[in-house]
């Protein structure tokens, strides 16, 4: 319980479930079946221009968690070790006297596998050392370790996958875990919970029940899957992704894409059990529930797929709160991941003021969670530094505008409201010129591209170094080993099983006092010379 002003302020559980690699767009699908989600959304505050901080799985997350760009932290790609000494949410949610508990994936690299989690349920699907460092020096060699076109030549129906084993090992942890939560214990503290799926990240294929919930021929194809003028960093992506390499035929893309719907309807089901839990263990009564996602998905839009840029279908997210005093409503303001740090601190402390021990770069959205607008600045500034760039590519996204600066590439500018799919480019037009000096006057006084991409480039280096001498001799693994303790787990002889069961089951039907024969148990003990029971020995 905190306190504001001398009056006490309850402090709300937060359960948050990230999914991976979903595209904020895709909520504003018809075709999309997320009944669970999309009842969270209407039943909470649902954010309809929500921006990764980059789009990129493991730079999305360590930024999200720090509330700190990338560049700030060291979080350029998928392979870069996530600093102990950055301070992240779950750091500032223990200190506030909540118990923090992540499942599933959160891509971190290096020794520290906790980031200030006291409990970690599983260990995550991706690699926690440096075998995925991208190298900006050479450019015209492509990355061998990263994801192909297969993902879409391969997309499909199956029976499980990589991901789906991850995905229910999960969601039963995490069922199990909120199931403990809800029995008395002394400790008393709420809990900050993050449950992180990998769903519907590729490679696009799901099982029936999910699949054939969509008929094959309801399926949307992209809207524009090739544009006129494509701009230099889009071109260097098809190479990374290896686009050329197989011939991405419409079958292959609507099957791509329906298996994408099946694996959000997935995800859905998997909000649904865990919904279904708070429910019957009465949790939800005092629990926020935030859905969102690390970055989205082309899907095919302008021939690129998976992520790596910031055309909307790459960088918007979906974002939901829904929860005791949050105001049901669609909220407008642009905001991103950096956001979500200062605003879980908002819900914890009940003020939207906070002394952080450090730069914090996002704001607290506690004033829009309570239907209040105007006090958040309708603007994301976010970057990207990881494979397929050769420079930091920056983007600003302020009111109608999109920006994206990268000094090797000329300047793109997006009219959102007059071109949603980021159609035409009119960064070139006279009558914006003084609009994307101003844009690139700002970047350039926040940061010193230059200095950042030397930064990478000798991290990159370093990394690869470390990388192979770790592989020679005897290899140290960071990936994270969760420990059970066997001795404790279902029956054992040492536990009394009266016990067992009463801990185990839930809830809890206490032992009543015996009412049967008034000698039989002591009998049992040995302590009376006759009993009218007869032993089943004799």
């Amino acid at each position: 319980m905190a306190t504001k002003n001398g009056v006490s302020h309850v402090q709300p559980n937060i359960l948050f479930i990230m999914a991976d690699q979903m595209a904020g767009p895709i909520l504003d699908s018809k075709v999309l079946k997320a009944p669970n989600i999309m009842g969270l959304a209407k039943n909470g505050a649902m954010f309809d221009s929500a921006y990764s901080s980059s789009p990129l799985c493991a730079p999305a997350r360590f930024s999200m968690l720090a509330s700190r760009q990338p560049s700030e932290i060291g979080a350029y790609d998928n392979a870069c070790e996530f600093p102990c000494s950055v301070p992240t949410m779950a750091h500032y949610m223990r200190n506030l006297g909540y118990k923090t508990i992540l499942a599933g994936k959160m891509h971190f690299v290096g020794p520290d596998q906790l980031h200030g989690f006291e409990q970690r349920l599983t260990t995550d699907i991706y690699p926690s050392d440096f075998g995925w460092v991208p190298n900006w020096e050479t450019p015209e060699k492509r990355p061998e370790w990263y994801h192909n076109m297969l993902s879409v030549v391969q997309a499909g129906k199956c029976i499980t996958t990589n991901q789906m084993d991850f995905d229910e090992e999960v969601t039963f942890l995490s069922k199990r875990s909120l199931l403990d939560l809800s029995r008395p214990s002394t400790d008393q503290r709420p809990f900050f919970m993050v449950v992180s799926l990998t769903h519907p990240h590729d490679p696009y294929a799901i099982s029936a029940p999910f699949y054939d919930l969509y008929s094959h021929d309801e399926i949307d194809m992209p809207q524009n899957p090739t544009v006129p003028d494509e701009d230099p960093h889009s071109k260097r992506l098809k190479f990374v992704i290896a686009e050329p390499e197989y011939q991405l035929t419409p079958d292959r893309i609507k099957t791509a894409r329906h298996a994408y719907y099946g694996s959000c309807s997935y995800v859905d089901d998997k909000v649904g059990q865990l919904l279904s839990v708070l429910d019957s263990t009465g949790l939800r009564q005092n629990t926020i529930i935030v859905f969102g996602s690390d970055h989205g998905d082309m899907l095919g839009e302008r021939g690129l797929w998976y992520k790596m840029n910031f055309f909307e279908m790459s960088a918007r997210i979906p974002l939901i709160f829904s929860g005791p005093n949050i105001t049901p409503r669609r909220v407008s303001t642009h905001v991103s991941l950096l956001d979500l740090l200062p605003t879980f601190v908002s819900l914890a402390t009940g003020q939207e003021n906070y002394e952080y021990s450090t730069v914090v770069e996002g704001r607290s959205l506690y004033s829009l969670l309570r239907g209040e607008d105007g006090k958040v600045p309708n603007e994301v500034f976010a970057e990207y530094l990881g494979e397929g760039a050769i420079s930091p590519l920056i983007m600003i996204r302020r009111g109608k505008w999109k920006y994206v600066y990268c000094k090797e590439d000329p300047d793109q500018l997006y009219d959102l409201e007059e071109d949603k799919w980021e159609l035409r480019n009119i960064a070139g037009k006279e009558e914006n010129r003084q609009l994307v000096e101003e844009f690139r006057r700002e970047v350039l006084a926040k940061r010193d591209v230059e200095k950042i991409r030397k930064q990478v480039i000798e991290s990159q280096k370093n990394r690869r170094l470390v990388n192979e001498a770790m592989n020679l001799g005897k290899r140290a693994h960071w990936d994270w080993q969760p420990v059970t303790d066997a001795t404790r787990q279902y029956v054992r002889s040492h536990m009394d099983l009266d016990d067992i069961e009463r801990m185990a089951r839930y809830p809890t039907v206490p032992i009543p006092a015996p009412d049967g024969d008034k000698n039989f148990r002591a009998y049992q003990t040995g302590s009376h010379e006759t009993s009218s029971v007869t032993p089943l020995s004799s």
